[in-house]
This record gives structure tokens, C-alpha cells and sequence, in this order.
């Protein structure tokens, strides 16, 4: 099944599941302006996020499309930074550059993927990815205040799942909804109600009870939960560069959680 195809039928699923719960609970749609920041959030949180880290990793290894995405974190305080705003504390600087380490220390034989000519336009794709992904969690948390985030995360998630999908289609990569097997569906229902429903109803709630640069290191947890289910679920083996990597992100996410636990 054509990833962009199932990206987008994940997207229109889970937002569907916001959207048909808040109006039964009769929440009003946006209205006039209202609509823009849903409309700009849909385009940075999923459309360019979501889009052009799915397109990159069909040139790239997924290794390397982590080792692009753990920049997040670092993209938060240089975005920071240059709208002028207060340099984060430098215990939290440290311990995102640590975690950053033990992204790299995690997947170091792909670290020379980055030297591989044949890899740079999905390297390219996924660095913009990631950069939008930041500035798309800066706005939101801005926005938060104005309109119901997690509604609006729901909108945006069906505009979303609309633009992918059509271009999926437009393009001529789609199949047929009748042609998708039931291990595909499996797959896209678990990724909008855990993917995309529970993780976005927890990240949205992290966002507006801590500080950006805090909430931002899930981004660091991710792979070592993908590590350590393909051990239990697949029996991958765990390394020497794993488990050390897993330590120094570890000890890069205290660093980060003690300095904000004392503001």
C-alpha cells in the first residue's frame, strides 16, 4: 500500500474520531478567522511533517530518518533563539545535545548514510520535516489558548488526511479502498487511535502544562521504545551501541526534567 495513501487514510481516521466527538458533545466549528491558525497548524503538524518524513524515508534508511528526527529538540531552542527569545537553562541545553549523542550512538551504523549521495534528497525532505514539526509545536502552544487545541488538532488532522490522500491519488500512487487487505487496515486503526488519537491527546496536554523545551524530548524516548519492542516483539538483538545510547538519552532527559522540575 502506497505509504503517502495510508498516511493520509490514518490522518482522516483519527481526526474523524476528534471531530465526531466534540460536535456530539456540541462544540461549534471555527468560525471566520478562527479557521487560519487550524489551517496553518494542519499544514506544519501534518501535511509537511507527517508528508515529508513519509515521502523521505523511501530514499533513506529509517535509522537515519531517526537520527533527522531527534533534531527536533535542538530545531525548538535555535527557533527560540531566534525570535529573540531567553536562552534555555545550560543543564537543559546539555542534556538535549546528550540525548542528540544517544540518538547517534543508537543508530551509529547509519551515521555514514549522511556521506551517501544517492540519500540526499530524503535527508533534505526529512530535515524539513523536522524543522516544521518545531515550528508547528511553537504555534501551537501560542495557539492553545485561542481555540480548543485538542478540536482543533482533530481539524487539522482531517485537512490533513484529505491533501495526502487526494495527492495520493492526483499522482496515481493510490489503490483502490477495496484493494487494501486486512492487515493494512489492522495497521492504519492502530496508528490513528494510538498514533495519532491517544499520543496527540498527550502530547497536547504536555505542551500546555510544561515548558516547549521539556515536552520536546519525547522525540529522544521514541527510539528506545522502538528498540526495545522490536526486542520483545522480534527478538532484534540489543547491542553494545544500543544500550549505551539508551543511557546517555537517558541521562540527557534527567538533565532536562531536573532543571524544569526546580523552575
Amino acid at each position: 500500500m502506497p505509504a503517502l495513501q495510508l498516511a493520509g487514510i490514518r490522518q482522516l481516521m483519527g481526526g474523524s474520531f476528534y471531530v465526531i466527538y466534540f460536535l456530539s458533545k456540541g462544540y461549534a466549528l471555527p468560525k471566520g478567522r478562527e479557521w487560519w491558525p487550524v489551517l496553518i497548524l494542519s499544514l506544519l503538524n501534518f501535511v509537511l511533517t507527517n508528508g515529508l518524513t513519509t515521502v523521505g524515508l523511501k530514499f533513506i534508511s529509517p535509522g537515519l530518518g531517526a537520527i533527522i528526527t531527534a533534531i527536533f529538540p535542538l530545531w525548538i531552542v535555535v527557533i527560540g533563539l531566534l525570535r529573540g527569545k531567553d536562552m534555555p537553562p545550560a543543564k537543559a541545553v546539555a542534556g538535549l545535545v546528550m540525548g542528540f549523542l544517544g540518538i547517534c550512538i543508537i543508530f551509529y551504523d547509519h551515521l555514514h548514510d549522511f556521506l551517501d549521495d544517492k540519500f540526499q534528497l530524503g535527508i533534505i525532505l526529512s530535515m524539513l520535516a523536522s524543522l516544521s514539526w518545531a515550528f508547528g509545536t511553537l504555534y501551537t502552544k501560542n495557539q492553545a489558548v485561542k481555540f480548543n487545541p485538542y478540536f482543533s488538532i482533530g481539524l487539522q488532522m482531517m485537512i490533513s488526511g484529505i491533501i495526502m490522500g487526494g495527492f495520493s491519488y492526483i499522482n496515481g500512487t493510490a489503490i483502490q479502498i477495496s484493494e487494501i487487505p486486512w492487515q493494512a487496515w489492522g495497521a492504519i486503526i492502530y496508528l490513528a487511535v494510538f498514533g495519532s488519537v491517544i499520543s496527540f491527546i498527550a502530547y497536547l496536554f504536555a505542551l500546555q502544562h510544561l515548558p516547549t523545551t521539556q515536552a520536546s524530548i519525547y522525540a529522544y524516548i521514541n527510539p528506545i521504545v522502538a528498540v526495545l519492542s522490536g526486542f520483545l516483539i522480534y527478538s532484534d538483538p540489543l547491542t553494545l551501541y544500543l544500550a549505551t545510547g539508551g543511557a546517555v538519552i537517558l541521562y540527557g532527559v534527567y538533565l532536562v526534567n531536573k532543571v524544569y522540575s526546580k523552575a
